[in-house]
């Protein structure tokens, strides 16, 4: 019999929670940008993501989820002096600072990609897995998740043993969690590098990673020879808002576009150095636009190695509806490459405002001794994902448009649902 591995990845997906609108807010976002002010379908998107999941549990993969958090953020709007009660302050948001309002019903937290930077315990100097929570400093409807964040990881994370959860860094330092994080470590459990990239100002659209809080995680994690790299403007420029809209790691692979970084030569230097068996397998643009890479996300996949040792790469429909996407696919995934299959899944919903396979989860390298002891409330099985598709099925929206959000019966419906997601897993409101 075959001893199971020291270490496997966890992926944590955000539930995409009842408030899933079509808002328009993140700018540099061109999909978000274009949907805006479109119908949203909230329990389609759920179960879109849920169906995901299920996917990864299928394929013999460990997965987790984090909860949907309070929307509208009630507590948010009084910091901006409305009074009275939670209908009140609502009612009073929208009539006065309809913007605001709409900021502090946002589903972003669905996108568990910008929950936090992830330091696995190889890499850390007390042989810790080190969480810190993105301050999501650059966007107004993103700027209050952490909190929230910050109590949901110290709630699944609890063991001192096997986990440190930090606060986040100081909001004047633009942080985006592990949108904007690569790690290369084959195998997994070998102590990785790990890259952490960021945007320069001055582009068309804000970058929203500031090198001084890379240096300042490292330095909290313990990690004490990252890497820190700047994002092509270019790439900005043409909608990469994350590093993972042009680039994802796994393992001994860097995927990355031909124009994903300022100085690539730089970066794969140090790479081959340290790593002399590291894979880079770039996409050029001649054979795949940056336009069409953003469009389809071709690398905000999930990049997985199955229990078997094959290498899956998980993509969203859209890679199949892009020509150029398609055909680097099958010229390039299979049997002789570094990336053996592709999965193909629909997260559309995700997808019309802004976010893919891999924005919508978070990875967690785990020992077998750490992952017993994250809350089991928050791992997935069959049976759960049973239970949660019931749930959102009964429970949430159907569809909501920006209308919507104004009425009463919205809140009422979104509090509710959110409410009896929360008692069916026994899980605090605060």
């Amino acid at each position: 019999m075959t001893a199971p591995p020291p270490f496997r990845e966890v992926n944590f997906d955000g539930l995409i929670g009842p408030s899933h609108n079509y808002a328009g807010l993140s700018l540099g976002n061109l999909a978000a940008t274009m949907h805006a002010g479109q119908v949203s379908r909230p329990r389609q998107a759920a179960l879109e993501g849920l169906a995901k999941m299920r996917l990864m549990l299928s394929l013999g993969l460990g997965q987790g989820f984090f909860l949907p958090h309070e929307r509208p953020d009630v507590g948010w709007l009084r910091r901006f002096g409305f009074d009275g009660s939670d209908h009140q302050v609502c009612a009073k948001a929208w009539a006065e600072e309809p913007l605001l309002f709409v900021q502090a019903t946002s589903a972003s937290p669905m996108w568990a990609a910008n929950a936090a930077t992830v330091s696995p315990a190889p890499d850390t100097a007390d042989g810790r897995v080190h969480f810190t929570p993105a301050n999501l400093s650059t966007m107004a409807h993103r700027s209050h998740e952490w909190p929230e964040t910050l109590a949901q990881l110290r709630r699944i994370f609890a063991d001192p043993r096997f986990f440190a959860v930090h606060g986040p860094i100081p909001g004047r330092f633009g942080d985006e969690g592990a949108a904007n994080f690569m790690r290369l470590a084959a195998p997994a459990h070998d102590p990785g590098i790990e890259i952490m990239v960021y945007g320069e100002p001055g582009g068309p659209f804000p970058a929203r990673q500031s090198a001084e809080a890379c240096r300042a995680i490292f330095r909290a994690h313990g990690v004490e020879d990252g890497l820190i790299v700047q994002q092509s403007p270019r790439a900005i420029a043409a909608g990469a808002f994350h590093n993972d809209v042009v680039a994802v790691a796994h393992e001994n692979i860097l995927f990355a576009h031909e124009h994903a970084f300022a100085d690539k030569a730089a970066l794969y230097g140090a790479i081959e150095a340290r790593c002399p068996d590291v894979v880079i397998l770039e996409v050029a643009a001649n054979e795949v636009s940056l336009e069409d890479a953003i469009a389809s996300y071709l690398f905000n996949s999930q990049l997985v190695t199955l229990p078997d040792g094959s290498r899956t790469l998980v993509v969203p429909m859209e890679c199949a509806e892009t020509v150029s996407v398609k055909t680097w696919i099958d010229a390039n995934v299979g049997a002789n490459g570094p990336i053996h299959g592709v999965r193909f899944v629909d997260v559309r919903e995700s997808m019309h405002n802004g976010g893919g396979p891999a924005c919508l989860r978070l990875r967690v390298l785990l020992s077998a001794q750490a992952e017993r002891a994250v809350h089991p409330a928050h791992l997935l099985d069959e049976r759960s994902a049973d239970r949660l598709e019931r749930i959102i099925t009964a429970h949430w929206p159907a569809q909501l448009s920006l209308p919507d959000l104004a009425l009463p019966q919205t809140w009422n419906a979104i509090e509710h649902a959110r409410t009896t997601l929360l008692d069916a897993l026994e899980e605090p409101l605060t």
